[in-house]
């Protein structure tokens, strides 16, 4: 069963909401065989405006099977031709941008601008690996010195196999792209499950395909919620699994991927701290600080939820981002004008809910929002900021995924580090200081994947992308992801 729906004022979505066949299997669409529907639901209102079938069990092995028939003749396919069709991605997203655009705001509940990026991103990572793609023609058969006389040796760059993607609902098509893009590269054929939460827009990819002429079977979808996720774990054909979300899953994905001894990527959770020294420029850093906390709502595995401010300016620079934070325009898609939508899912907008209930409980000090709107239709929550929040305390250590931030000070840059690093995680960090320099010796005692000086989150293409500690295991993006997806082979020979 499925309704239509529509942003207002936006383009027709129909042929991407009404779809009756939502798995891509082969080359050729097919409806879920579960028995089990897909609900499409609006954050904005909370109202279910769409529904499917979920791929069942025989038909993941159906993907399984066919990205195994289909990886001879694609991994032999060359990297320039390759590339061509990793533009012709590129160049399809880029064609269905106010589509796609309408689509992440109506499903994920994005502000305008918001959707706008991913769209672009998710481009620009296909441009950028059709690149890489080019240039991995000619590093095959690289030299190797070798110390004895008689011997040479040379590398070659191969592909792993058919893999297995599993993406989240936070950041749908640019989570794809990030792995997507690089298998197809080097490559690889895959079969993607989306999430369950938002998966019409990712159905776009399977829409790309056939037009971009890709070879049958090379990209598979298969929509569903763990079930689906499990039976490619356990499936003895994938080679390698890729896994973003949250640690609780993707510490079973890692356990189901050792039964079988087959290497994971694993990108997880974060608690990222963001340091503003006592030089910042305070109209500057509050811009930083509240992007790093109050994009998509908060709900970034790299979001800065651990404000660490200096001493000297921490009054005022609390009242600034105060300020900041109430003027924010919280909205759906019904305006044009927001800066921070809703929640995407019911079952996340609950879980902030806890988090504010315990701050609440425990007295914390809150200094603005605390709360999620019960009074509003949809799974919004205030902009919230507390405190002198204790480093036992939940909002302090764990996870929240929502537009939360904990507010502590410090004294001296060995304090600022210190707490930084007292973390379980270790994926994203910003340091803010006029002082360019300095800002950048205190990025370098911090533990993290990623740190931004005097920036707000900007990923690009050739960047790494992943953690330390219990943030994952391995880098997407840059050559790095493309490695992800490489078996390297040695051939040693006697001359």
């Amino acid at each position: 069963m499925t309704s239509f729906a529509h942003v207002a004022g936006g383009p027709d979505l129909s042929a991407l909401i009404n779809r009756s066949q939502t798995v891509f299997i082969n080359g050729a669409w097919h409806a879920g065989r579960s028995g089990s529907a897909l609900p499409a639901i609006d954050p904005t209102s909370g109202r279910v405006f769409a529904e499917f079938l979920a791929a069942s069990a025989d038909q993941v092995s159906d993907a399984a099977q066919a990205s195994q028939d289909a990886f001879d003749g694609w991994r032999h396919l060359g990297g320039s031709k390759r590339a061509d069709y990793l533009r012709a991605f590129a160049a399809g997203l880029r064609a269905r941008k106010d589509e796609l655009i309408a689509l992440q705001r109506l499903n994920n509940g994005k502000p305008r601008f918001e959707a706008e990026i991913d769209v672009e991103d998710a481009a620009a990572t296909f441009d950028y690996y059709a690149d890489l793609a080019c240039e991995l023609d000619g590093r095959q058969g690289s030299a190797v010195l070798l110390a004895q006389d008689g011997l040479s040796g040379r590398t070659h760059f191969e592909p792993l196999g058919p893999v297995a993607l599993i993406v989240p609902w936070n950041f749908p098509m640019v989570t794809t792209a990030w792995k997507l893009a690089p298998a197809l590269a080097v490559g690889c054929t895959a079969v993607l499950k989306p999430s369950e939460f938002t998966t019409l827009a990712e159905l776009v990819y399977g829409d790309l395909a056939p037009e971009a002429g890709l070879p049958a079977g090379v990209l598979n979808i298969v929509p569903g919620g763990g079930d689906v996720g499990a039976a490619l774990c356990s499936d003895r054909r994938f080679r390698k699994i890729s896994f973003t979300g949250s640690n609780a899953t993707g510490s079973r994905v890692m356990a189901a991927a050792a039964r079988r001894s087959v290497p994971v990527s694993l990108e997880l959770g974060g608690k990222s701290p963001i340091v503003v020294l006592d030089d910042a420029d305070i109209s500057q850093a509050a811009d930083i600080v509240a992007a790093g906390i109050f994009f998509n709502c908060g709900q970034m595995c790299s979001a800065t939820s651990r404000l660490l401010v200096a001493d000297r300016i921490a009054s005022d620079f609390t009242e600034a981002l105060v300020a900041r934070a109430k003027a924010l325009v919280v909205a759906g898609h019904d305006r044009d004008d927001g800066e921070m939508g809703p929640l995407t899912t019911a079952a996340q907008w609950a879980k902030v809910g806890e988090f504010l209930a315990q701050a609440k409980a425990d007295a914390l000090q809150c200094l603005t929002g605390g709360s999620i709107e019960q009074d509003r239709p949809g799974f919004f929550v205030q902009p919230t900021i507390f405190r002198d929040v204790p480093m036992d305390h939940a909002i302090w250590r764990d996870e929240i995924f929502g537009p939360v931030l904990a507010i502590r000070s410090f004294s001296t840059e060995d304090e600022a580090v210190f707490l930084a690093n007292d973390t379980d995680f270790g994926l994203a960090a910003t340091v803010v200081g006029c002082d360019g320099d300095r800002a950048a010796k205190i990025a370098d005692r911090i533990d993290a994947g990623h740190i931004w000086i005097n920036t707000p989150q900007i990923i690009f293409p050739n960047t790494a992308w992943g953690g330390f500690k219990a943030s994952g295991i391995g880098r997407e993006l840059g050559p790095w992801g493309l490695s992800a997806y490489c078996a390297v082979k040695h051939v040693t020979i006697q001359n």
